[in-house]
């Protein structure tokens, strides 16, 4: 039985700059999001093992150590979306936070309403909100709550857009979702021609998913249109 429950989202802002995080609790509670708070990487930490909330707010420039490090260590446990706020506008930051699994860069300064439509982007992307707590596909089981993959019993690692792009297959088995429509869905409306982009993470998923002989292959090629999760045939 699948089960479903709706709640707010739940955001934790990492920002050592106090007039900064007071304007984003303010703004984010207005908007009926739960806000936790934290100054430096060793609050952020402490949060984070208290409660993972539904979605990260990070500056890079924190006074104990860099954001990009706490990205690094958030990415080997969590899979929660993470926007990046930063002054730092080169873009070899912004590729090395992306990288690392970064879902979102915002560079300082921006406008609240722009903020907000980010995050509920996020949120979107992320279905975390309004989703049953399990799907499965034969041995393949994804947990909206816990957010982490199994496959056999197994604990399989994916990045954050992999994630959303099984997601968006398990919700859809045995159909076939078009290039855009993936697109769209995992990376949003200014994505939608990057077909690139989805190849390489439609390969990586493979990858992960499927066996090496061949046997088990649950992502289905529909040429020219798009692909489709199935549940593997028998040998």
């Amino acid at each position: 039985m699948i089960s479903e429950r709706i709640r707010t989202a739940n955001v934790l802002v990492v920002e050592d700059d106090w007039p900064i995080r007071h304007l984003l609790k303010v703004s984010l509670s207005a908007h009926a999001y739960e806000v936790s708070e934290a100054e430096t990487c060793k609050e952020a930490f402490t949060s984070l093992a208290k409660q993972v909330p539904d979605l990260l707010l990070l500056d890079l420039g924190l006074p104990d150590g860099s954001g990009i490090e706490l990205l690094r260590r958030l990415r080997q446990e969590h899979a929660i979306p993470v926007i990046i706020l930063s002054v730092q506008g080169a873009e070899t930051t912004k590729i090395e936070a992306l990288d690392l699994g970064a879902d979102d860069y915002l560079t300082k300064p921006f406008s609240v309403d722009e903020l907000l439509a980010r995050v509920r982007a996020a949120l979107r992307r992320s279905k975390s909100l309004h989703a049953p707590t399990l799907l499965t596909c034969g041995d393949l089981e994804l947990d909206l709550e816990r957010r982490h993959v199994t496959l056999a019993g197994h604990e399989i690692s994916l990045t954050p857009n992999e994630f959303s792009l099984l997601m968006a297959f398990m919700r859809n088995q045995d159909r076939v979702l078009t290039h855009r429509q993936l697109l769209k869905e995992v990376w949003g409306e200014g994505y939608v021609d990057d077909s690139h982009v989805l190849r390489v993470n439609v390969c990586n998923l493979r990858r992960k998913l499927n066996s090496p002989d061949g046997k088990r292959n649950y992502i289905k090629t529909e040429p020219g249109v798009g692909y489709r999760l199935c549940l593997p045939r028998p040998a």
